[in-house]
């Protein structure tokens, strides 16, 4: 009888740690290099935004929410509630559920499922390590493009809003001549800095400087389809 209670209780153990993974203590703070590679996916740069325009959201899962048990709120909570498997992206429940369909899709509908684009980030950050990592590099504004640059920061902060067949306010970013009409009515900048009594966005936390000074660039270069 004792050997199957200490089975029992093992078993217990096991299954309640089956989806726990642990973070070194090393990797709660991210690791910032002074130089931005660009075939490494970042944690701080890419994933973290992503998440927050996306999936980080009240309602759904922020720290606050946590919907089902998931907060997207920070690196540790991201490996450990979206079940990420350093290395390993079709074992990580984060990027698997992307590819689900019906209820289970996330971003739940009426919300706009993720880009290839943005999928392909989550899959190459995993299979780089999943790491807690940053990059700190000069702002490039010589050559900002649309394709390049304009429609990435658009697509990783406001599309989860403003795309699909209802978008938030009526607005929507889907394609260059709709993001090139609110730019060149000045209410693109307005909502990003808050001003004329707009209310700042994205909701989730004000964009950083780089972004909106390539966004301004492309602006001042007379938002080209490039």
């Amino acid at each position: 009888m004792r050997k199957i209670l200490l089975f029992v209780a093992f078993a217990v153990f096991i299954i309640s740690c089956k989806h726990e993974t642990v973070i070194p203590e090393e990797l709660e703070s991210p690791q910032i290099s002074h130089e931005c590679d660009s075939d490494t996916v970042y944690f701080v740069n890419d994933i973290q935004p992503l998440l927050n325009a996306t999936c980080n959201t009240s309602g759904c899962h922020d720290a606050g929410t946590a919907e089902h048990g998931v907060d997207l709120s920070s690196y540790a909570k991201v490996i450990q509630t979206g079940e990420v498997r350093p290395f390993r992206p079709e074992g990580s429940e984060l990027y698997e559920v992307l590819f689900e369909s019906g209820d289970d899709l996330m971003p739940p509908p009426p919300q706009s499922a993720l880009t290839s684009e943005q999928k392909e980030l989550i899959r190459i950050w995993i299979s780089q390590g999943a790491k807690n990592n940053g990059c700190i590099d000069d702002c490039n504004l010589e050559s900002v493009s649309f394709t390049s640059d304009i429609q990435l920061i658009i697509s990783n902060n406001c599309a989860s809003c403003h795309t699909g067949t209802s978008p938030t306010g009526g607005i929507a970013f889907s394609s260059h001549s709709e993001i090139s009409a609110l730019a060149n009515s000045g209410k693109l900048m307005d909502a990003l800095m808050g001003s004329n009594g707009v209310s700042q966005m994205p909701p989730s936390g004000p964009m950083d400087d780089c972004n909106i000074d390539k966004i301004t660039k492309w602006i001042e270069d007379g938002t080209p389809n490039n």
